[in-house]
């Protein structure tokens, strides 16, 4: 099972459904859950970073190559991909996000100036977010 070896080299894997995980992305310092992944009926293995790590980065990041996402042989006959990401992965990921903006909102309003790598970190929160409303709205 070639999920297996990816799960195997993720951070705070939680399993969320019988085919799918939520786990932290090893592409950037995630110090709570925002990649997805999900195997497909055919074997194959989606991977999604909601803080916008591409699936080469996260890959390499575990010493891993696309290979790894595709079984050596697709099965027949298998049910179509509906959904790419069950909602609640993506409910906790955007949850990561808004908990981003919260706390630099408290922190404007307390007068604490945020650094050039705060503001860089808002506005990927608030692109992710803008991103998961644009793509829920098809």
């Amino acid at each position: 099972m070639k999920v297996d070896v990816l799960l195997s080299n993720l951070a705070k894997v939680r399993k969320t459904t019988s085919e799918s995980w939520l786990a932290c992305c090893p592409a950037h310092n995630d110090k709570s859950p925002s990649l997805t992944v999900r195997e497909l009926d055919d074997g194959r293995v989606l991977v999604h970073c909601f803080a916008g790590c591409s699936v080469e980065s996260i890959l390499g990041a575990v010493g891993l190559t696309f290979d790894a996402l595709f079984p050596d042989k697709l099965v027949e006959n298998a049910k179509p991909l509906r959904r790419p990401f069950p909602a609640a992965d993506v409910l906790e990921a955007l949850a990561g996000e808004a908990l981003i903006v919260a706390v630099a909102s408290s922190n404007i309003r307390q007068g604490i100036a945020l650094t050039d790598a705060d503001h860089d970190r808002l506005w990927t929160a608030i692109t992710n977010i803008e991103e998961a409303r644009r793509m829920a709205l098809g």
